[in-house]
């Protein structure tokens, strides 16, 4: 199973593509895409679409598992990135690929076992469960890396519940 993990943003999208298979993992691409602040929204938004259009059709991606938004204190930044991420959503739509939702609760439960492990632990999980050397940079692409292994689990615990 390849799956495409995202960290939704406006201003750096992390993205990490991993192919799961016989409880193992492989790392095939991660990265982050960026936009700047100073062109018009609409651009960035079209970047970003663009962006994550190539990278599904560069990879037989089987699914893609993006994080939710959690509540931010700006509002109009929770507003943008919201866009920005229903823009995302929108191009894994429209190519075709199942798309998977999960909480940052999740997402660090999915890693590290633990709920509520901080930003360090879960990014150690991550660089241990993909046997990397060192924690994947920038911290976008390490999270988006984490979302991936998060599905990954939680498609192998549906699978067995099926059987």
């Amino acid at each position: 199973m390849i799956v495409l993990g995202i960290d939704p943003g406006i201003a750096i999208v992390g993205y990490g593509i991993i192919e799961y298979k016989s409880n193992s993992f492989k790392v095939l691409d991660y990265g982050t895409i960026q936009t700047k602040a100073k062109i018009p929204y609409p651009e960035r938004l079209e970047h970003l679409y663009k962006e994550l259009d190539k990278l599904i059709s560069s990879y037989d991606i089987d699914s893609i598992s993006i994080e939710e938004l959690f509540f931010n204190k700006n509002v109009k930044t929770a507003i943008e990135v919201a866009h920005a991420r229903g823009v995302l959503v929108l191009c894994g739509q429209l190519n075709k690929k199942k798309i998977y939702e999960y909480t940052p609760l999740q997402v660090k439960q999915g890693v590290s076992g633990y709920g509520k492990a901080d930003k360090k632990q879960v990014q150690e999980m991550v660089r241990l469960l993909l046997g990397l050397k060192s924690v994947p940079k920038p911290d976008d692409a390490a999270d988006a890396l984490a979302v991936a292994i998060c599905h990954c689990h939680s498609a192998k615990h549906r699978e067995l519940f099926r059987a």
